[in-house]
């Protein structure tokens, strides 16, 4: 089950929630459609912010989207400038001619270092600049124990180094409990695109157990 069932999707309900808040009758398709196509935009546009998520709440033709990043001063801009090109080119590529206001926040992530995606994209943007992946993956296992993980795992898969076979190497430190509903697994898989190829880029965060709150009743 480790291994075949995706950390995240695994956990919804318990203690994930989804990245996409609205309810739609007829316009589920379309709603779902723009969703993904904004998300991977967005993702793709703001790489050096170091984006973890990005929430989309719809009302009544108003979208709401909130961007989490580990940087947020790239993503606003000086005096907001960011904010509102972001704002034309989520118009033009998706919602031209259509009466949608688009409302977009930013928040600054609490701890990066807890957060699997930023991990992700630190690993690939130092493989694409050919440094050792071993010594990138000690890096980022140091620097996610140090912000308080209670265990982390990472495997990269494709041609290391140029190599001219692919092979398959992880780290591990800590504890990663796949099959514990109650613990909160952060999981990412991002490509790096060097020239020798892609390579797989996959990390577990385990960031401690979720208990639910319990009432306490007054005994009688």
């Amino acid at each position: 089950m480790g291994k075949k069932t995706h950390p995240v999707a695994f956990r919804l309900a318990v203690n994930r929630g989804h990245h996409a808040h609205w309810f739609a009758d007829k316009d589920f398709q379309s709603f779902l459609r723009d969703d993904v196509r904004v998300r991977a935009f967005l993702l793709k546009e703001l790489r050096e912010a170091l984006v973890d998520r990005v929430m989309i709440e719809r009302s009544r033709q108003i979208l709401s989207i909130t961007i989490h990043a580990a940087k947020p001063g790239i993503v606003i801009g000086r005096a907001g400038a960011g904010i509102e090109e972001l704002k034309k080119k989520l118009k033009k590529n998706f919602f031209q001619g259509r009466r949608t206001t688009i409302n977009l926040n930013v928040k600054e992530l609490e701890k990066p270092a807890l957060s699997s995606r930023v991990t992700a994209l630190q690993i690939a943007t130092d493989i694409e600049k050919r440094m050792p992946f071993r010594r990138i993956m000690k890096m980022a296992i140091e620097r996610a124990m140090k912000g308080g993980a209670e265990g982390i795992k990472m495997t990269l898969s494709g041609r290391l180094n140029g190599a001219e076979i692919a092979r398959t190497e992880t780290l591990a430190q800590g504890k990663i409990p796949l099959h514990n509903l109650r613990a909160d697994i952060d999981f990412a898989s991002l490509p790096a695109r060097t020239i020798y190829g892609a390579i797989g880029v996959k990390v577990w965060i385990n960031r401690g157990e979720v208990f639910e709150e319990k009432k306490i009743g007054q005994e009688a």
